[in-house]
């Protein structure tokens, strides 16, 4: 693992949001608790924190790629700039599926889901479509639950202990979001995984109603005044 990071909520760039995107990164042990690391903060519980987003994962190798696109901004010169707790290195989207069970130090996680981007994306890289950006690419980062509390630090290792559902990598599931597939089969045999309810309850309401869900409020925000 390359580096642990947190950060506490602060007043954002909208008036009356509050974020916790902006983190550090920290040296020595961190202690994990049941629903985030020590010393860190989501702004807006109603969608960041909880048992299912306890932690966030984000891949260091990605940053290569963003700076190919975007140059080389100091925002991602360093882990932290898409608000991770975990900066990892030879894990992505693609190697991680749903339900993975994790050892890092003396805690033990579940990989519950991966990120939905939002637009405080957008205001923290001054791309007014970073989060539609974000997800296009699959390039999002992912959450883990916390299994058994304990503490953590860079340098860690990440020991895979139990894959579940190896058939679901991450992006199959993020595929499935981003492209909004309603197709009902597919639908039966994604609700059939350990899904968070947050994402139980978007594929339940595809099936319900045959369409996919609004994007906008999640990727633009609210107006600025």
């Amino acid at each position: 693992m390359r580096a642990v990071l947190t950060g506490r909520a602060v007043p954002y760039t909208r008036p009356g949001t509050f974020s916790a995107i902006d983190k550090q990164s920290v040296s020595g042990p961190v202690a994990v608790g049941a629903e985030s690391l020590a010393g860190d903060e989501q702004g807006d519980r109603r969608v960041h924190g909880g048992p299912d987003k306890a932690v966030h994962v984000y891949p260091w190798a990605h940053y290569a790629i963003w700076r190919s696109e975007l140059g080389d901004r100091p925002l991602l010169a360093a882990p932290g700039a898409f608000g991770e707790n975990l900066s990892v290195d030879g894990l992505d989207e693609q190697s991680v599926c749903l339900g993975d069970e994790w050892q890092i130090g003396s805690a033990r996680f579940a990989v519950s889901q991966g990120r939905q981007p939002c637009w405080k994306l957008n205001d923290r890289f001054g791309e007014p479509h970073m989060a539609r950006r974000v997800q296009d690419t699959g390039r999002t980062g992912w959450y883990l639950r916390v299994l058994a509390q304990g503490s953590l630090q860079a340098d860690d290792p990440v020991v895979l202990i139990t894959r579940p559902h190896p058939d679901w990598p991450l992006d199959r599931v993020a595929t499935l979001i981003r492209q909004r597939v309603c197709e009902p089969a597919t639908l039966h045999a994604v609700l059939a995984l350990p899904l968070p309810p947050s994402w139980r309850k978007l594929f339940e309401r595809r099936l319900e109603q045959g369409a996919a869900e609004d994007w906008a409020p999640r990727l633009h925000g609210p107006a600025r005044q």
